[in-house]
């Protein structure tokens, strides 16, 4: 099983994240991202589900027309964890 990141790890992992913002009551990360309107937004979740399931690693997330909100947190460990951070990355990625 993956192990939680210490208050030091995830404040340097943090640091390397641009838009994610530290949850400290649900031990996440989560980050809006908005779009030009809802296709646009649409084929962005598809890209990030195509990234998740080959990290084996899901986001929770919800959308609103042209806003994408993305939670990152690994249930398995009971918060945030070296995964997380990894798919955030790879979310940062497509955006790129």
């Amino acid at each position: 099983m993956v192990e939680k990141l210490s208050s030091e790890q995830r404040e340097e992992a943090l640091g390397r994240l641009k838009g994610w913002n530290f949850d400290e009551a649900a031990d996440c990360i989560s980050r809006v991202f908005k779009f030009k309107g809802f296709s646009e937004a649409f084929g962005f979740m598809a890209r990030v589900a195509l990234e998740a399931q080959k990290a084996d690693h899901h986001p929770d997330w919800s959308n609103i027309y042209d806003t994408v909100t993305i939670r990152l947190s690994t249930h398995d460990a009971g918060g945030l964890t070296q995964k997380d951070i990894a798919l955030a990355q790879a979310i940062d990625k497509l955006l790129a």
